[in-house]
């Protein structure tokens, strides 16, 4: 990918986006082509798009539970299905649908009422019986772990898309505009007067800035802290896995709300495992006995022939989880700073519609755009929780 070389830091930057992931790039990218503020720093302790975007499991969906939600991840999926023409890039975006499966009466009330708000705000999902279930993904075992499945959530907007492709499109879009992109480049300490930020402090310098936007996943809480205030946050390893290759047998997504697993084979045969995210805080990357054990049972529960399938690799992610499970977006207690936080396992599939809101909210000065307002971070000082527990089919 064509990128600008990297360059010494200025003295001082209109806006500095603290995280090279999907997010960073893409707020820096709507601010250049779309708001003209083109003095932006990104900047990235390890490489562009190395830290969660390059752990995801690359899936886009809006089948939430809450109107705010289902408005929210809806607009995302909406610029992902124009991401390659907008970029002249390739994001490698595969509209597939996904399946997540009911294995009770209350699963299946749940998933009525999710059909009902999804098609409100303008989604495409429907309530499946067994059979069409069976039609759709003929090789599924239909009593996994003796749970019959009763119903199926059918979400035909479920997509997926190269997560590497996605940040590099972004980032090149952002450079050839003008934003420096700085690897290999930590924040050290963020430095406030008078209750707003005036400049950041890395390993290679210390820049000013007139604004600041942290995208950090998993790290939100230790950033924040050097700013001066607490977050609302608790972060928790998530793993995945991946096989060797095989034939193509399964286009949807496929999970399970009681098995706490989901499958899919990518474009290129790989089937990817995930679950649900590590029981206990932990900031370190690394994969478990344990965690494989359990997915791959349950993976094969839903696909018994998988058992004689050859696992490739394994790896994790950082998740910053909230009480309520929905992000952080907006302002936080010092001026000019902004957060994007909280996304726990739901970061990549917001990253346009993240990027652009970002963007709005820093050209307008701190004006917060109505889509993102329900997830201020003090909604939980005011009791005004976005519940989104229990819209995916993993336990978090």
């Amino acid at each position: 990918m064509d990128l600008p070389i990297q360059t010494d830091l200025k003295r001082h930057y209109d806006v500095v986006i603290i995280g090279g992931g999907g997010h960073g790039v893409a707020t820096a990218y709507y601010l250049a082509k779309y708001h003209g503020i083109t003095n932006v720093a990104i900047l990235e302790k390890g490489y562009l798009g190395g830290g969660n975007t390059a752990r995801n499991t690359a899936v886009i969906r809006s089948n939430y539970l809450t109107s705010e939600g289902v408005k929210f991840y809806s607009e995302s999926v909406k610029l992902f299905q124009n991401l390659s023409n907008e970029f002249d890039f390739n994001i490698m975006y595969s509209s597939r649908g996904q399946l997540t499966l009911a294995h009770t009466d209350a699963t299946v009330r749940s998933f009525r009422q999710r059909t009902e708000v999804n098609k409100h705000f303008g989604g495409r999902t429907e309530l499946i019986d067994p059979q069409q279930i069976r039609e759709l993904v003929p090789t599924l075992n239909m009593n996994p772990a003796d749970l019959p499945i009763l119903a199926g959530l059918w979400h035909m907007d479920g997509a997926t898309a190269r997560h590497d492709a996605v940040a590099w499109g972004y980032a090149k879009g952002a450079t050839q505009r003008g934003v420096e992109l700085h690897q290999l480049t930590e924040v050290t300490n963020i430095n406030t007067e008078n209750g707003k930020v005036v400049s950041v402090e890395t390993n290679r310098g210390t820049v000013g800035c007139g604004a600041v936007v942290q995208a950090v996943a998993g790290h939100s809480s230790i950033v924040a802290a050097m700013a001066g205030f607490r977050m609302p946050l608790t972060s928790y390893p998530l793993q995945a896995m991946v096989t060797t290759p095989v034939k193509p047998f399964l286009d949807p997504l496929v999970s399970s709300s009681a098995l706490h697993c989901y499958v899919q084979q990518t474009g290129r045969g790989e089937i990817v495992f995930g679950g649900g995210s590590d029981p206990y805080p932990l900031y370190n990357t690394r994969s478990t006995l344990d965690l494989k054990e359990s997915l791959i049972a349950s993976a094969i529960e839903m696909f018994p022939f998988m058992a004689n399938f050859k696992l490739l690799r394994q790896w994790a992610g950082t998740t910053d989880m909230t009480s309520d499970y929905s992000p952080i977006m907006g302002l936080s207690p010092v001026d000019n700073y902004y957060l994007d936080a909280g996304w726990g396992t739901w970061g990549f599939k917001a990253t346009p519609i993240c990027g652009k809101s970002l963007a709005e909210l820093v050209a307008s000065g701190g004006k917060v755009p109505d889509l993102i307002a329900p997830f201020a971070m003090d909604r939980f000082d005011a009791f005004r929780q976005v519940n989104e527990m229990g819209a995916t089919a993993a336990s978090h």
